[in-house]
């Protein structure tokens, strides 16, 4: 098993930043791939980025490209997104995810954290 704890989520002005974690705990976490996956109210859950087990090869959603940064830290076992340029239809909430198997878009994770948060004010 493999347990994710997310942080960082929170109230921000649009054009503002964030930056969330992602401790993972329970397996060898250089193992796995990672990713961040969102929900918005009354939307499908949606692939924002992914990164592979090395941190060599990165995805990103369309809708974040250029804006969002995906990057880990083996020895911390923690994956970050560094949001910038935020907008209202970031807000959602966002979960971290992982899985043995490096799947750019994919939402068949295995194991999910519990989300955090992310308001966009206009």
């Amino acid at each position: 098993q493999v347990q994710l704890v997310e942080s960082g989520g929170g109230l921000v002005q649009a054009g503002g930043s964030l930056r969330l974690s992602c401790r993972a705990s329970g397996r060898t976490f250089s193992n796995y791939a990672m990713g961040w996956v969102r929900q918005a109210p009354g939307k499908e859950r949606e692939v924002v980025a992914t990164i592979n087990w090395s941190g060599g090869n990165t995805y990103y959603a369309d809708y974040v490209k250029g804006r969002f940064t995906i990057s880990r830290n083996n020895a911390e076992n923690t994956v970050y997104l560094q949001m910038n340029s935020l907008k209202p239809e970031d807000t959602a909430v966002y979960y971290c995810n992982a899985d043995r198997t490096y799947s750019p878009s994919s939402l068949t994770y295995a194991y999910w954290g519990q989300g955090t948060q992310v308001t966009v004010s206009s």
